[in-house]
């Protein structure tokens, strides 16, 4: 059997798992794979033969995860087959970027919105606005306090506390560890330092000796991780999806490893499952989420009943055969390996993410 055909066997396995896991936590509030919160009542449906355009706002270009996220969102529109156009404001920006590209895709009429929020409030009003002109919004992966927008996320509160209790738990509930954060401000990070903090409370031997943002840029985490090694002892380091440039500077260093924790990084999977001497463990985070948000923003449109709330709750892969389940042969560096998410996605394979190609294109 080849690589591809044994690859496809073990992703089939996976999913089967994770839809077997989806069903059983479907009672439960607190730990369901999705999160029913205010939904909508059940509009009209779409005419069968009515096209959509859809509108998506991301402010960090530059960052793999970004890049899926838009990947995941083209493989869903083009899979769905009733997507004419997926229309992009992709660029670096702040918020008051970010709410000029909302109204931009406002005064371009497309048919609903997903974001990727650089805040928590500030877009409320560009928000509200949006949904006055029968335009919903969908935030990926950071929530909005607009009452209006649905949110489609990874739980970042708990990314940050099942990370932080596994690298705790490996250090035997004592030692001293750097915090290697996200993007300041950035709603998912303020989320992930909210688990992080009530891991913490759990564990008083536990001594957090370095705290910084990484900006999720892999460049400036590897800088960071560098000033570590060398000027102060630690025994582990938690990180936020900057994981593999991490690892690869304790050579550069010269140091023995350390305890670490990352995100589902396919890279980072590789070294975890290939540098002796490592142990670490990866916390899904799928920028898939992004073809979740594309799935909900197209259900809306076609009027079915909609949750206002999608919550995947995060995995820790740490054995072999957790890691190896998920790896993903020369993957682009910084891709996750967990891109088919079902039971919410249309297409079908990580290559309809990985070819990267809206409708038409």
């Amino acid at each position: 059997m080849d690589n591809r055909r044994k690859y496809l066997t073990r992703w089939l396995v996976i999913l089967a798992v994770l839809a077997l896991i989806a069903a059983a936590c479907g009672g439960d509030d607190d730990e369901a794979t999705e999160t029913t919160a205010g939904a909508t009542e059940t509009t009209d449906a779409a005419p069968a033969d009515e096209t959509f355009v859809l509108g998506v706002s991301n402010t960090l270009v530059g960052n793999a995860w970004r890049e899926q996220m838009i990947c995941a969102i083209k493989a869903e529109a083009r899979a769905r087959g009733n997507v004419t156009e997926v229309v992009l404001q992709n660029r670096n920006t702040d918020v008051a970027g970010q709410i000029a590209d909302i109204q931009t895709l406002i005064s371009q009429g497309v048919d609903a919105i997903i974001i990727n929020p650089a805040d928590r409030s500030a877009l409320d009003d560009v928000i509200a606005e949006a949904d006055a002109q029968g335009i919903p919004v969908i935030s990926v992966d950071a929530p909005v306090t607009a009452p209006q927008a649905y949110f489609v996320s990874n739980n970042q509160v708990e990314y940050g506390e099942v990370g932080a209790r596994w690298l705790f738990e490996a250090l035997g509930g004592e030692g001293k560890v750097a915090y290697m954060r996200g993007l300041d401000g950035h709603p998912a990070d303020t989320d992930r330092d909210t688990g992080w903090d009530a891991a913490l409370a759990d564990y008083p031997g536990i001594e957090v000796v370095y705290e910084n943002w990484t900006g999720w840029d892999p460049s400036q985490g590897a800088q960071q991780a560098l000033e570590i090694l060398t000027s102060m002892d630690v025994d582990g380091i938690w990180t936020s999806g900057i994981d593999y440039s991490v690892v690869e500077q304790f050579e550069v260093a010269g140091v023995d490893y350390v305890p670490i924790v990352g995100a589902d990084n396919n890279a980072f999977i590789e070294q975890l499952m290939t540098i002796e001497g490592l142990n670490g463990a990866g916390v899904s985070n799928p920028p898939s989420i992004g073809g979740v948000g594309a799935a909900v923003a197209l259900n809306i449109l076609e009027g079915q009943d909609v949750p206002k709330e999608t919550l995947l709750t995060p995995v820790v892969l740490d054995t072999m055969d957790e890691l190896e389940g998920v790896f993903v042969p020369d993957l682009t560096a910084g891709w996750s390996s967990y891109m088919v998410i079902e039971p919410f996605v249309s297409y079908a394979s990580p290559q309809d993410v990985i070819d990267c190609k809206g409708p038409g294109e």
